[in-house]
């Protein structure tokens, strides 16, 4: 890009964009109501900005359904505002912050500073995520009705980091939300199968000698809750989905009339990395649900083509120095992923043909947008709808450097990775918010 000109009347105009991959440049106009007012041919005094991006892919602007932002309570390894510069220049408009915070996000009182926070920082929107049970302990439902008649306007919950274990609990969840069109979202894992799980339970996990974590663990649970989402016509969504044998299981399970609402997510990392990484006990590589095999990543891909997986969350985890750098058995799971989603997309699914740059679009803005009831994001580029917008620069090559990220965690898993593709300019509501590498905050109430 070569900058920005300030020019004459509506708010922004991009010049030279191809929406969605188009061969053929067209330029955006964005009316000062922070919509997409034009599109074509145009001419720059139209504008009071013109950011001109030399034929950058447009893409709506991404949501993630899994981010953790730590605040409040672990300011020291992300806060709202780090993970929200974090989210921008990746190219994210909208994030939904999870609940395992300290305090739990388990009250409108939690919830509400979180989304406050959020607008105080101005540069995504930031939608907190409600615990399902109290304290994420497993023993009793949390606050739900009250986040959800709160100023933050709950919607989606879950106890990521547990599972919520419970069928009881689990069934009661599904019926309470299903009242307001909520949706629970489940860690799947059986603790009964997975005590002090370290690594994918196989061959590599024996040879290190590191606890395993089984396939089934998860799978058990997402047939488990689909049945009961079917039960209750509540609305389930299945996080961080990282097994070839739960790809297999909701293929099925959608593939049948009725059945109940359930939609899934595979994260950036599960679609690239596979057990193999952990030879050398680097914690960077570990992660809940834990790198599985090379057979897995290949079923995840496909279930990502297909449609069986619904969308691509990060479950961006930051983690303090002290919580990663140390040995494997005491490091938490976790790994950044905010500003290497797209770039890791591109890598394993545009560059071998398995989705296009429409695909792109459908999987990390407009599936998770539906998912979570958003009705301002994920909307096409055309006009008339919000100008929530990621250019990308489909050329540009770059080596991933955890102290280079934005933030102060740096457990990236790509650290020295050459990864395709970058996300160039962010737009939220018709303002930019991320351009170059840098930040600028938006401002105002969100809507």
């Amino acid at each position: 890009m070569n900058g920005v000109e300030r020019t004459g009347r509506a708010r922004l105009l991009l010049r030279s964009v191809r929406p969605y991959g188009a061969e053929e440049p067209v330029d955006l106009l964005v009316g000062e109501d922070g919509r997409i007012a034009d599109i074509g041919e145009l001419e720059e005094t139209d504008a009071a900005e013109v950011l001109h991006a030399d034929g950058a892919v447009a893409l709506p602007g991404f949501v993630d359904l899994h981010t953790h932002l730590r605040e409040p309570g672990r300011e020291d390894a992300e806060t709202i505002e780090s993970g929200s510069v974090a989210a921008a220049l990746g190219g994210y408009t909208a994030v939904f912050a999870m609940a395992n915070t300290d305090p739990v996000a388990d009250n409108a009182v939690v919830v509400e500073h979180v989304r406050r926070r959020g607008e105080e920082v101005g540069l995504v929107d930031v939608h907190p995520v409600g615990a399902v049970t109290a304290g994420l302990g497993g023993q009793r439902l949390a606050e739900i009705g009250s986040m959800a008649r709160s100023a933050a306007r709950v919607r989606l919950f879950s106890d990521d980091g547990n599972c919520v274990d419970d069928p009881l609990l689990m069934r009661r969840a599904l019926e309470y939300t299903s009242a307001f069109g909520g949706v629970v979202a489940q860690h799947a894992q059986d603790p009964g199968l997975t005590p002090g799980a370290q690594a994918h339970e196989g061959a590599n996990a024996a040879r290190l000698g590191l606890a395993g974590w089984p396939a089934p663990a998860e799978e058990s649970v997402v047939a488990r809750d689909c049945m009961l989402a079917g039960h209750t016509g509540g609305s389930l969504h299945v996080c961080h989905v990282s097994s070839a044998g739960t790809a297999e299981f909701l293929r099925w399970w959608r593939s049948r009339p009725g059945g109940g609402s359930v939609s899934a997510e595979v994260t950036p990392h599960h679609l690239l990395l596979t057990d193999e990484l952990l030879e050398g006990y680097d914690p960077r590589y570990k992660v809940n649900p834990p790198l599985r095999t090379d057979e897995d990543v290949r079923a995840l891909r496909e279930a990502l083509a297909e449609g069986v997986v619904d969308c691509v969350a990060t479950d961006h985890a930051p983690h303090a120095e002290q919580d990663k750098d140390c040995e494997w058995s005491a490091a938490r799971p976790g790994m950044l992923g905010l500003q290497t989603a797209l770039s890791v997309l591109v890598h394993t699914m545009l560059r071998p043909g398995l989705l296009d740059w429409r695909d792109l679009a459908r999987v990390l803005s407009e599936a998770p947008a539906r998912i979570a009831g958003l009705d301002d994001q994920g909307r096409p580029l055309e006009v008339g709808e919000p100008a929530n917008i990621a250019l990308v620069d489909p050329q540009a090559e770059w080596t991933v450097r955890g102290e280079e990220l934005a933030g102060t965690a740096l457990n990236t898993p790509f650290e020295g990775m050459t990864l395709p593709a970058r996300v160039t300019a962010t737009i939220s509501r018709g303002r930019v918010t991320a351009r170059d590498g840098r930040t600028q905050p938006y401002g105002g109430v969100l809507r």
